[in-house]
Parts: structure tokens; C-alpha cells; sequence
């Protein structure tokens, strides 16, 4: 079981607790006003109360199990990122046909467009952000980020509804992940890519966070340019790549909605 179900656990406990409290408090409350004898019935009440207010301290627990539950967890027990291969593309090769009947020719037709198959690439920093380094510090190679979680909201925890497909229109995404063994003050790099393999969005910065924990990359563009296509983003460490994620947007962006300029007209 893992921190998030531990806690939704606890919060199902606790409320489950508080309503059987509660109700053990009012039954007995209402049983013991139907005694006769003082001394017994004051007894039963008094019982019936601890009921009660035990039932409202579960209450009060599960809500703040609900709001600061699973953030204070991951302060004093920081996820373990694991690791996440690149994923590799693989060409896929085309069937040639055996033609039965041998047919001559009048014209040959030369396509237009040939399409080659793309090997395999490592992943890499384009010169232009590279030049934008300015830590000095020597990052751990041991360093490790899980895989990205994808999601148009962000709770400051975790992803809100992660998933890997998307329907437009939105202004928004978030890359969320867990992170070990980082140095404060190495080189951080977040790159985004669109369909068209256009860099769309990066950040690049002296690491500002702790050794290990929870974190969020994103990526903000007006609504109208956010084209239909997968999408990758890779984080660097330094210059060493360390996960690759990719989500699917679909549906067509909104178009801009222009805007008017009013040109003067010169006096006669």
C-alpha cells in the first residue's frame, strides 16, 4: 500500500468512525432520558456525550487527513523515483509485393515525397538553451526521476486526474514527478515539443528544491496554439537526459479571435 491509499484509508476510517460515534451518542443520549433515577441517567448522559465528542474529533481528523493528510506524509517520507527508460522508436518495414503480371511501362512516375524511416536518436540539449547554464555545480549522476504524469491541474501534491490523452481547447499542462538523490544549485532543464517536433516551451535553472520529494514542469500557451499531435517533454540534469514523457492532445485549437486597429485618417 502506498502513501496516497494509506491516507484515503485513514480518511474512510474516520469518517465511518465518526458517524458510528455519533450515532452511538445519540441513541444512548435519548435511552437515558427515559430513566427514572437521577444518578443513573446523568451517568448515561455524561457516556453519551464522550460518544459524541469523540464522533467530532474523527470528523475533524478526516478533514484534516482530506486537506494536509498526504502533503505532511510526503515530508517525512519522500517518494522513491524510479527510473524510466527512454522509449525507442522502431521502423517498421514496408511488404513488398510480388506482381503476378509484368506490365511495361509509358511513363515513370517520381514521387513527390519519400518517406525514410527515422532511427533511433539519444536525446539532447539544443545549443541555444545550453548557453543559458549558469550553475557551477557538478550534478549527481545518480540522480533519479520518476515517470511524468500528465494533467491540466495541479494541486501542489500530485496531478489532478493524470492521463495521457487530451481534448482541446487548454492553456495549461503539467508534468508531474518524484525526484531522489538531486544537488541544490545543478543545472535543471525541462524541454516541451510539440507534434511537429517544434520547441514549444522550456525552463532551465539552478536546482532550487531539496534532495528528494515531489515536483512539476509545465508548459503555458494562449489556447490557439495548442495544436493537435503528441507531445514529448524530456528533463536534463546537467546535460544528461533523465525521463521522457508524452501525452496526446486532440481536437483543433480555437482560432484567435483578431483584434481591431483603428488607423487615423489624416485631416483634410
Amino acid at each position: 500500500m502506498d502513501i496516497r491509499a494509506g491516507i484515503v484509508s485513514a480518511i474512510i476510517l474516520a469518517i465511518a468512525g465518526g458517524i458510528l460515534s455519533m450515532y452511538a451518542g445519540i441513541r444512548s443520549y435519548q435511552a437515558a432520558r427515559k430513566l427514572s433515577f437521577y444518578r443513573l441517567r446523568r451517568k448515561r448522559q455524561f457516556g453519551a456525550w464522550r460518544f459524541m465528542v469523540f464522533g467530532i474529533v474523527l470528523f475533524v481528523s478526516g478533514g484534516w487527513l482530506i486537506t494536509s493528510g498526504e502533503r505532511t506524509a510526503y515530508q517525512y517520507f519522500p517518494p522513491t523515483a524510479t527510473n524510466t527508460p527512454s522509449p525507442t522508436l522502431t521502423s517498421v518495414p514496408t511488404i513488398t509485393l510480388t506482381p503476378t503480371i509484368t506490365l511495361t511501362p509509358t511513363e515513370t512516375i517520381t514521387p513527390a515525397v519519400t518517406d525514410t524511416p527515422t532511427g533511433t536518436s539519444t536525446p539532447f540539449l539544443p545549443p541555444a538553451v545550453e548557453v543559458l547554464f549558469k550553475s557551477d555545480v557538478t550534478p549527481n549522476p545518480d540522480a533519479v526521476f520518476s515517470s511524468l504524469e500528465f494533467s491540466t491541474r495541479y494541486d501542489g501534491v500530485s496531478a489532478v486526474n493524470p492521463n495521457t490523452v487530451f481534448d482541446n481547447p487548454i492553456q495549461v499542462m503539467y508534468g508531474v514527478y518524484t525526484y531522489d538523490q538531486m544537488l541544490p544549485g545543478s543545472q535543471w532543464t525541462a524541454l516541451w515539443y510539440n507534434g511537429d517536433n517544434d520547441l514549444v516551451c522550456y525552463k532551465s535553472k539552478p536546482w532550487d528544491g531539496s534532495t528528494g520529494g515531489y515536483g512539476y514542469t509545465d508548459c503555458q500557451l494562449p489556447a490557439d496554439e495548442w495544436l493537435p499531435g503528441t507531445y514529448r517533454v524530456m528533463i536534463f540534469v546537467g546535460k544528461e537526459w533523465k525521463v521522457i514523457g508524452q501525452f496526446v492532445l486532440q481536437g483543433e485549437a480555437p482560432t484567435a479571435t483578431p483584434t481591431q486597429t483603428q488607423t487615423p485618417i489624416p485631416p483634410p
